[in-house]
């Protein structure tokens, strides 16, 4: 059977204990909807409660919450159990060690969430030099990992997607990668060195439907779009401070960004994830869209991105062809129009000034 989990939002008076008696009931009448409660998480603070249960569909798990306390979850999501143990680190109920007959699990979901990606300039590295850099580049972004105790949810040859439960142990490790990297190729320049990483933090549900959806999504779109090498929303901005007494991060090393930049960057993917293949696509579409005038984007989108919109939206349209590329989806001119350009030639040349290789010989060097 599937697996989901939910989110209850619970009132100030309800405590650690309570939840644990509602579980302790759920558990008492879940057969008689074959589901099977996994185990919960709770965080009196935030006020809310997540609760991993194993069954038939959604309607099932709405019927025996209903039955056991009448507590109906605000979102229920299907989950992937190992992501579940990689995102949070356990799928089980920890030990009680209490002495009581009754588990309270008092243990927050809330994660902040790492994405590391490595600039498309270093997969044009000759092969064996890159291969060299590869091994190299994982071994130290592992070992950083290790040391600030996070959880690598997701791993390819370019990117990480990590877990951590603490704010200053993911900013200490985001640091910590960054210097590391000056010293692991110094025969390449830093040109051919750049490694993007964003962090954000959140709940595993929300009205979304898939895990962690909102904090992966921002994470994401900060370490591709936003211009530093360290971008950190607002809120792991505000929680840092807090955590650490006021102590301010260095705008040197680390960009955070504030609400009205994070909504605009949201509004800005949302609608370039729907027309970037779009030959037509212009500047005027993007601010008629986003409800600006056409100096008033070039100012934001220069500031949050150091690109103008034209540039953007063409850098946008190459890096989606990298994608297409790796996945085998058509030759050079298949891809210079499925990206939207209308010409092949045009295209090339774009690539070239952007990547330093011609597309041609980057798929035969990287790919086929």
């Amino acid at each position: 059977m599937p697996i989901f989990m939910d989110r209850h939002n619970i009132p100030r008076q309800v405590t650690a204990e309570h939840v644990a008696e509602m579980h302790k009931l759920d558990l008492e009448i879940e057969h008689l909807y074959n589901c099977r409660g996994i185990t919960y998480w709770c965080d009196e603070k935030k006020g809310n409660a997540f609760c991993l249960i194993e069954a038939p569909n959604k309607e099932s798990i709405q019927k025996m919450h209903d039955h056991a306390h009448g507590e109906f979850p605000a979102d229920i999501i299907e989950v992937d159990e190992k992501l579940i143990a990689s995102f949070l680190g356990r799928i089980d109920d920890p030990e009680n060690l209490s002495g009581n007959d009754l588990n309270i699990i008092d243990d927050s979901a809330f994660r902040v969430i790492m994405v590391i990606e490595t600039n498309n300039y270093l997969n044009r590295i000759e092969a064996n030099q890159l291969s060299v850099f590869t091994q190299k580049l994982h071994k130290s972004v592992l070992k950083s990992i290790k040391k600030f105790k996070g959880s690598v949810v997701k791993q390819d040859n370019c990117s990480y997607l990590v877990s951590f439960t603490s704010i200053s142990d993911a900013i200490s490790c985001a640091l910590k990668i960054q210097s590391n990297i000056n010293y692991i190729t110094p025969k390449f320049d830093g040109y051919h060195r750049l490694l993007n990483i964003a962090i954000g933090s959140g709940d595993p549900v929300t009205d979304k439907d898939t895990i962690f959806e909102d904090v992966i999504s921002l994470a994401t779109r900060m370490c591709e779009v936003v211009d530093g090498k360290i971008v950190i929303s607002s809120q792991v901005k505000n929680l840092f401070v807090i955590e650490n007494r006021n102590l301010e991060l260095d705008s040197n090393l680390v960009r955070p960004l504030n609400p009205v930049e994070e909504k605009f960057l949201t509004q800005l993917m949302n609608y370039m994830e729907k027309v970037w293949s779009d030959p037509n696509i212009k500047t005027e579409h993007l601010s008629s869209e986003l409800g600006y005038s056409k100096s008033q984007l070039y100012r934001k989108l220069k500031s949050l991105t150091n690109k103008s919109p034209n540039n953007f939206i063409k850098e946008m349209k190459l890096n989606k062809s990298l994608n297409l590329f790796h996945n085998k989806l058509g030759n050079v001119s298949e891809i210079a129009f499925e990206v939207g350009f209308n010409s092949p030639a045009y295209f090339t040349k774009c690539f070239y000034e952007k990547f330093g290789i011609l597309p041609s010989k980057y798929t035969q060097q990287h790919i086929f």
